[in-house]
């Protein structure tokens, strides 16, 4: 029987872009709770773990929306490539300010700057769009994304915590933080594949969060984030009390 994935890989480039950004949205899961399971440990404050984590995190969700609508006014090169490195470097300094018990605001500000990250899923959907717009392979694609956001989302998670727990506090953190510089880097160097900057369409303009759908998405997602966060930092919490801080 025809697997229709194998189909939409034929297109040039995408093998290459998928890859790429495969690797570079892994700290969408790694991120938040290796800032928890780095924190936990150096600091010792569980509050303070899930606070800096919890900023990063808030800051990304009001901040992504506005770099996605930058990169389609001005492509996906020139806004992605310097938030990320923003992003890349803020990381950088979080895990320095971890180490070496900078003060507690330095953690704060490394969190609210690391949270320039592009979204990556959004970039890699263009490219699909672009790749096949009006054509049934579309589905096909995105039906593809989604099954790799979700595998990031478990692999991402337990390898952050695991690299913690198994070698230092920072380690998950540092893996994150190099995984977003050569992923992004590897996903925006080929240029090939980059969708063209479109004229906005009449009524673009407006905010998709004024539509109704998108505001009953929103709210329901609020809650299902939250649970996904408190179960993180308790995981983490519980494990280490118990004394086996390496099963979370």
């Amino acid at each position: 029987m025809r697997n229709p994935y194998s189909e939409i890989f034929r297109a040039p480039g995408t093998k290459g872009f998928a890859a790429a950004a495969f690797i570079a949205r892994l700290p969408i899961a790694m991120a938040p709770i290796g800032i928890v399971a780095m924190l936990s440990q150096t600091y010792g404050e569980y509050w303070l773990a899930g606070a800096v984590s919890a900023t990063y995190a808030l800051v990304n969700a009001f901040l992504s929306p506005q770099v996605s609508r930058l990169v389609d006014r001005l492509g996906q090169t020139r806004i992605a490539m310097p938030t990320t490195l923003v992003s890349v470097l803020s990381f950088a300094a979080l895990i320095a300010a971890a180490n070496q018990h900078w003060p507690v605001w330095t953690l704060f500000l490394s969190a609210l700057l690391a949270a320039a990250m592009p979204s990556v899923p959004a970039l890699v959907r263009a490219r699909w769009t672009e790749i096949f717009r009006n054509r049934p392979e579309l589905n096909t694609a995105f039906a593809f994304e989604s099954a790799a956001d979700e595998l990031v989302y478990v692999a991402g998670a337990s390898l952050s915590v695991g690299l913690s727990t198994a070698l230092f506090p920072e380690a998950g953190m540092v893996v994150s933080t190099l995984l977003l510089a050569f992923g992004s880097a590897a996903f925006l160097l080929q240029r090939s594949t980059e969708p063209p900057v479109r004229p906005a369409e009449h009524g673009a303009a407006a905010s998709a969060i004024r539509l109704r759908p998108v505001q009953i998405i929103t709210f329901a997602l609020i809650f299902v984030g939250a649970t996904f966060a408190t179960t993180e930092v308790t995981t983490v919490a519980i494990t280490k009390a118990l004394g086996q801080p390496e099963a979370a």
